[in-house]
């Protein structure tokens, strides 16, 4: 019998690439159409595999599904995984890390100026009529300013070089790192220092036990009232009520965010009606080049596992030493 790769979603038009690629090992795409859990729950028991973008993947899908030997996910992040209980089973979870490093660093870039510059203010405004330069008064020069960075894993090592080309000073906050200089950035274990000190303050973190919420009131009132935060990475990283608060009361002078807590947000949500945020539709991955890479090396994964290979990019390494590890059944 083939084997079945249960895809979870997608946000691409079509699954040729898949279709393609799975071909070459005679193995099926089996393709949820909504996502829910009761919908994922009872196609689980059918999958070798599974693909997953945005959906959450239920554990009890996972439970479901004896047969499940690797959860690739389309992307980096895995906070839609349950992966220690895919652990637990004895499941691999696989991931893309090098995908989209110069699209999300592109956006970053782009959210940053769009905010130094006062862009979608000035077009919002030029669109009704009101050609006002007044409201220019106030604008710093982007060179020496200081972009701080919370992160450093690949995306935020992409965008240094591309903001050194600005003239930006790039301070970096990781506790993985001792304080020093690394790829142009200067690196610090002290957040408070780099909240105090930055412009702009960039997000490229993981969502995390760790990390959700980092980002709330004691940290925006740390920021200058000149500054601006971005995010790219997760919008679980920021409290978003105390964020709404900055904006509106002037802790800060603005945000540029690319993902939310809730996606997509309902039209009632307020942070969509503050004129000092920028908001994206999590689009900062998104380039056909990045599309047709994630889509290709995710399913490249599976493909490995299928074959009774581990695949390059294990989230779990630990899974290969449990007794119960379900790939050795393969090997």
């Amino acid at each position: 019998m083939a084997k079945r790769v249960l895809v979870t979603d997608y946000a691409w038009p079509s699954l040729e690439i898949e279709r393609s690629i799975l071909d070459e090992v005679g193995a099926e795409l089996l393709v949820a159409q909504s996502g829910h859990e009761a919908e994922l729950v009872s196609l689980a028991p059918a999958a070798d595999a599974i693909l997953t973008n945005w959906k959450k993947v239920p554990r009890a899908a996972l439970d479901a599904a004896p047969q499940c030997l690797v959860v690739s996910r389309y992307g980096i992040g895995v906070d839609n995984i349950p992966v220690e209980h895919a652990t637990t089973l004895g499941i691999l979870v696989t991931n893309v890390p090098d995908f989209c490093l110069e699209e999300v660093s592109d956006h970053t870039l782009a959210l940053l100026l769009a905010c130094a510059r006062r862009v979608t203010r000035f077009d919002r405004l030029s669109h009704t009529g009101q050609w006002d330069l007044s409201l220019a008064r106030g604008l710093p020069r982007l060179r020496d300013q200081t972009l701080g960075l919370i992160g450093f894993g690949h995306t935020a090592r992409a965008v240094v070089p591309k903001a050194l080309g600005f003239g930006l000073r790039v301070l970096a906050y990781t506790p993985r790192l001792q304080p020093g200089r690394e790829d142009g950035a200067e690196l610090t274990n002290d957040l408070e220092k780099l909240l105090s000190e930055a412009d702009y303050v960039s997000l490229h973190a993981p969502s995390t036990p760790s990390t959700r919420g980092l980002i709330g009131e004691a940290e925006l009132r740390t920021m200058k009232t000149t500054g601006y935060l971005i995010n790219t990475s997760r919008g679980a990283l920021v409290n978003e009520g105390d964020l709404l608060r900055a904006l509106r009361e002037g802790w800060i002078a603005g945000a540029a965010l690319d993902v939310l807590g809730q996606e997509p947000p309902p039209a009632s949500h307020p942070l969509l009606a503050c004129d000092n945020a920028v908001i994206t539709p999590h689009a900062a991955f998104y380039s056909d080049a990045s599309i047709a890479e994630v889509e290709a090396k995710a399913t490249r994964n599976v493909v490995d596992v299928l074959c009774g290979r581990l695949p390059a990019n294990v989230v779990n390494p630990a899974v290969t030493h449990q007794g119960n590890f379900r790939l050795a059944r393969n090997l």
